[in-house]
């Protein structure tokens, strides 16, 4: 029997939320083979199988947050009979839920009877019809007024049918809470894992839609007596009905994580920026001539990005402080210089780490950059390819900003950050040229690291970036 157990995925992270288990009780999975997602502040990933067997127990069920280390499921080595007993549980709750649906129904028939009774309202408003000399018109206006409301019932009907089953399991209470309020689940939009709807979903949706079930029944009464103008009162809630102008979503795990983390950084560092204005023309010049070579020969692009490396970690091998941490009153310096690269997610922000980088050219950076964005975007990285930086770079140039103030990633003590290269007049030799110019912005924790220290650090990152003479190929 072998235990899986919630990994670390960095130096910070105390716990993690298994969003999604890939594999079911009783399932045979390979070793390596993805067998559950987390979501951390640091991560997005799939977790692989650390042998090879059978899935026997899961001990921890989606949406759950775990500190690490925590035995969250046990694999069989030899094939095991525990999945059975796994299977039977849900089998039983699944009856409980099948059995309470069974006395509801009886009063549901019992709702219909109320739409018969606005129906019988109608016989009590013929006596008013003895204005007899507009009959003609009347009979005009009926003929219209009811034919919108034959297409909105066509329009929902279309739709609550597409909408078929909601996803993921449901739970007892959402299922007691749907039948209270006569809720058509289809109609919830889940915030749980997998979009499984939650009772927090379904109150939700309540609160949403609570102003115009009540606003449809007083409307009745206030034009009662003409009987063709009841309809076109009740007709306009449905329009704006639709049109909510506020949206409650829960966070995401990871941008739960990412809020905690940076509030911890600003609560922990005093945050300092400084930016320095760097001629990148010559890095600019080699780059378009080398860019299609570049391409047709590793299958990537050549950015500026692996240039801003080289030259930080030339910086930091002169200014070791900024390569530190912080521990106490201890100040712990790292011989290795391990870049953290962030890379933007469509629901967060992670940074992988490049290792060594001190011992990569501009070609092996720019690799290690692509290959760690490109599995960072599919959910591929391991756990020790986002812990252990020293150092941290944000590209926010790529979105074409020009300059920013990044937060410290703890408990690293200082973050560059690159604005976008843009061609610029400016003064050469009393003389105006066009030189390509990107705004670098440095922010360190001034626990540490002093204005002139920082300001001395980007002065070697400009001059290694302006004075450009290494060969990329």
């Amino acid at each position: 029997m072998t235990d899986v157990v919630m990994p670390q995925m960095g130096e910070s992270i105390v716990e993690g939320t298994l969003t999604k288990w890939l594999k079911k009780p009783g399932e045979r999975v390979e070793r390596d083979e993805p067998l559950f997602e987390i979501s951390t502040d640091k991560v997005d990933t799939e977790i692989p199988a650390p042998a090879a067997g059978t899935l026997s127990e899961v001990l921890v069920q989606e949406g759950e947050t775990v500190g690490i280390n925590t035995v969250v499921a046990r694999l069989d080595e030899g094939g095991g009979d525990a999945q059975p007993a796994a299977v039977p549980k849900p089998a039983k709750g699944a009856e409980a839920k099948a059995a309470k649906p069974a006395p509801p129904p009886p009063p549901e028939p019992a709702a219909p009877p109320p739409a018969p009774a606005a129906p019988t309202p109608e016989p009590a408003a013929p006596p008013p019809a003895k204005p007899a000399p507009p009959p003609p018109e009347p009979p005009a206006q009926e003929a219209i007024q009811p034919a919108p409301a034959p297409e909105q019932v066509e329009d929902t009907a279309p739709a609550a049918e597409a909408a078929s089953e909601p996803a993921g399991p449901l739970s007892p209470l959402v299922r007691k809470l749907a039948r209270e309020h006569d809720i058509d689940l289809s109609r919830v939009k889940g915030s749980g894992a997998g979009g499984r709807i939650t009772r927090q979903d379904v109150e939700s949706y309540l609160a949403q839609q609570g102003t115009p079930q009540g606003a449809q029944p007083a409307a009745p009464p206030a034009t009662a007596a003409p009987q063709p103008a009841a309809p076109a009162a009740q007709q306009p809630p449905l329009a704006p009905a639709g049109q909510a102008r506020t949206r409650i979503e829960p966070m995401s795990t990871m941008r739960l994580k990412i809020a905690e983390h940076m509030l911890l950084s600003k609560r922990t560092s005093a945050h300092v920026t400084t930016i320095h204005r760097v001629d990148m023309t010559k890095v600019a010049r080699l780059r378009e001539r080398l860019k299609e070579q570049f391409q047709a020969n590793y299958g990537f692009s050549l950015t500026y990005l692996p240039f801003i490396v080289r030259a930080s970690v030339a910086a930091l091998r002169q200014f070791p402080l900024l390569n530190a941490s912080l521990d106490g009153n201890n100040i712990i310096y790292h011989n290795e210089v391990n870049v953290g690269i962030a890379v933007a997610l469509e629901n967060g922000l992670i940074v992988p780490v490049v290792r060594a980088a001190d011992e990569k050219n501009v070609l092996g950076l720019q690799r290690a950059i692509v290959d760690l964005a490109a599995r960072a975007r599919s959910r591929q990285l391991k756990p020790d390819e986002v812990q252990g930086g020293t150092f941290s770079i944000t590209n926010f140039g790529s979105f074409g900003s020009l300059v920013g103030t990044p937060i410290i990633n703890q408990p690293q003590v200082a973050i560059l950050g690159v604005g976008t290269v843009d061609k610029t007049p400016v003064v050469v030799d009393d003389a105006i040229a066009i030189r390509s110019i990107c705004h670098l912005s440095l922010t360190f924790d001034h626990r540490l690291v002093d204005g002139a220290l920082a300001d001395q650090f980007m002065g070697k990152v400009r001059q290694v970036l302006e004075s450009w003479s290494e060969e990329v190929l």
